[in-house]
């Protein structure tokens, strides 16, 4: 098998894995636990909560009626950029660890664009009291473009509370490490760090001699 053929096989065993690892626990999420539900994995450092994130990282959303799809509309061309250049990628003699990095951040990119655009038509509304259901009868929670992003990871490693002699936030709680996110955050983040830490090696350039 010629290396070119071999790097694209690589490339698309990442993508599927990702792809089909994050879906599974969401759907298994999405219909097995109310929105806000926790199951401890971990004593309590690491925990299984079930949220929906509308938007972007972190909660944050786009204002307006077509803030949503405007979004997943990004996030669908980001994607397309990201699968570009891993095609060029591919056809140069880069580091395969570059490669690597950049079809795990292209999967995870992947995995929540499909939440986003699917999920609404897919599943029912979750909420404190009732599990979603895939497949409802009468219709998904919202149309093409509007849905939500599972998220369920989280990681409060420390959690206690600021020193009463600390000013301002004395008393108040502090949770280490406080976002809950999915497997799909997981690989663009791992992508991301990692082609931060090796970026000297990953792109590296022959040095030309002096004339």
């Amino acid at each position: 098998m010629d290396t070119l053929k071999s790097k694209r096989l690589l490339v698309i065993l990442i993508v599927i894995v990702i792809l089909v690892a994050d879906q599974i626990f969401k759907i298994w999420v999405k219909t097995h636990m109310t929105m806000g539900q926790t199951l401890p994995v971990i004593g309590n450092w690491f925990l299984i909560r079930f949220i929906e994130n509308p938007g972007m990282a972190f909660g944050i959303d786009l204002p307006g009626k077509f803030g949503k799809p405007a979004l997943t509309l990004f996030r669908l061309l980001a994607v397309g950029v990201i699968g570009w250049y891993l095609n060029s990628l591919i056809k140069q003699k880069v580091s395969a660890g570059l490669i690597i990095c950049v079809a795990v951040i292209l999967a995870g990119a992947a995995g929540n664009i499909f939440d986003s655009a699917f999920y609404g038509l897919l599943f029912s509304e979750s909420s404190y009291s009732t599990v979603a259901t895939l497949f409802p009868e009468e219709g998904g929670y919202a149309p093409f473009l509007y849905g939500r992003v599972v998220d369920m990871l989280y990681f409060p490693v420390i959690d206690t509370h600021y020193p009463h002699w600390f000013p301002w936030i004395g008393g108040k709680e502090l949770v280490f490490f406080r976002p809950i996110f999915n497997i799909a955050d997981a690989s663009i983040t791992t992508g991301v760090i990692v082609i931060l830490i090796f970026q000297k090696r990953f792109f590296k350039h022959e040095e030309k001699p002096l004339p």
